[in-house]
């Protein structure tokens, strides 16, 4: 198969992330970017692909478009799924599954029936085995009806790309890496600073804070979709993999928290991550942190907030007491905090700087508050 050709790649994101998403996929060289709903559009080839679930930081899933056609009716769409180039994408020998996405623009509008035809057509024309749920799958076709046009997306990811790896050890309310990730560049983090986070829970921001710091690549220690479809070339895989160049980063990383239990785990997952040798992890009330020596860096902070554990009420005085903490302690220092409820960032009587839209995370609306240097 001929790899060189451009199709359109599709990056997702949580909803109110895609700016962010877009500077990094910008910053990495991809080409003809756009932000679309939840998500990034590029034009690339499938080295591209390759390189954006390896690399890309922000991106949940990469998604290639591998054709559409017209359909207005049920047997015409059955018709043209099989005469649809499935060989050109899939590899036999792997499980299938096909997730629609329809609307009342389109005549074709009921998305069980369609997923069953396309189903059909995919096994009996190529021979592939149905998964019998997506959690089974090898590989996921996504395909969009809207207008009369079915437009086919293979999902080249698979497991969703927030899981790195490392992370076997979780306490409440984890908060995704890829949004970690995005929440360090909105608050203007490169790397080249120290980052604490005193409610550090399994450690994410601090991972991966430390990890954009070694420049360590995103994807090193995981498996993608991708590697089960006909356009996979593993000695070019491998030289994206061999050609990212890590650094040794000057910065260190400081992760405390009142759970004794969850600094094991974020100790664990350092170490799987393999940024341990940069990073603190210390069981601490928010009353007992100190600025640490050195030059100042950003705080950042993912506290509990009432929808998601606890009752709201109990937990103002959780964020008055962390922004006393940051006004007395941590002059200079910059603070970036994501919480659902404007009211408790407002109870820490820190200068926020005007929120952007907000974030779609775990059924709620959060936002990602952030201060100029204190």
């Amino acid at each position: 198969m001929n790899t060189s050709n451009t199709f359109e790649i599709f990056l997702g994101t949580q909803p109110g992330l895609e700016t962010l998403l877009l500077e990094e996929v910008i910053e990495r060289g991809f080409l003809n970017a756009k932000t679309v709903g939840g998500g990034v559009t590029v034009l690339g080839t499938w080295e591209d692909v390759w390189r954006a679930n390896l690399t890309l930081r922000g991106a949940s899933k990469v998604l290639a478009r591998i054709g559409e056609f017209r359909a207005f009716h049920l047997a015409q769409l059955d018709k043209r799924a099989r005469k649809f180039p499935w060989g050109k994408t899939l590899m036999p020998g792997h499980a299938v599954k096909v997730e629609v996405v329809t609307n009342r623009k389109s005549k074709i509008y009921h998305a069980g029936a369609a997923i069953e035809r396309i189903e059909r057509a995919i096994r009996e024309e190529f021979g592939a085995t149905i998964a019998t749920s997506m959690e089974e799958a090898d590989i996921i076709i996504k395909a969009r009806i809207d207008d009369n046009n079915v437009r086919f997306s293979v999902d080249t990811s698979g497991i969703a790309l927030h899981k790195r790896g490392y992370k076997q050890a979780m306490g409440k309310a984890p908060l995704r890496e890829t949004m970690a990730a995005l929440a360090l560049r909105g608050c203007g983090y490169t790397g080249n600073e120290p980052v604490l986070d005193p409610m550090c829970g399994s450690g994410t921001f601090l991972i991966e804070a430390a990890e954009i710091s070694k420049n360590l690549m995103a994807g090193r220690s995981r498996t993608f979709a991708f590697e089960r479809l006909a356009s996979y070339d593993a000695a070019t895989v491998q030289n994206i993999r061999d050609s990212w160049k890590p650094r040794t980063s000057e910065q260190h990383f400081y992760g405390s928290d009142r759970n004794v239990n969850v600094i094991g785990f974020s100790k664990a997952n350092a170490e799987r991550a393999d940024v341990l040798d940069i990073c603190s992890f210390t069981p601490l009330p928010l009353s007992k942190i100190e600025r640490p020596d050195g030059p100042t860096g950003l705080v950042m902070v993912n506290p509990p907030y009432g929808a998601r554990i606890g009752k709201k009420k109990d937990l103002f005085a959780l964020y008055s007491a962390f922004g006393d903490v940051m006004r007395d302690r941590f002059s200079g220092w910059r603070v970036g905090m994501i919480t659902s409820d404007s009211k408790l960032a407002e109870a820490t009587k820190l200068p926020w700087l005007p929120t952007e839209a907000p974030i779609a995370h775990g059924g709620l609306k959060v936002r990602l508050f952030k201060t100029r240097e204190l």
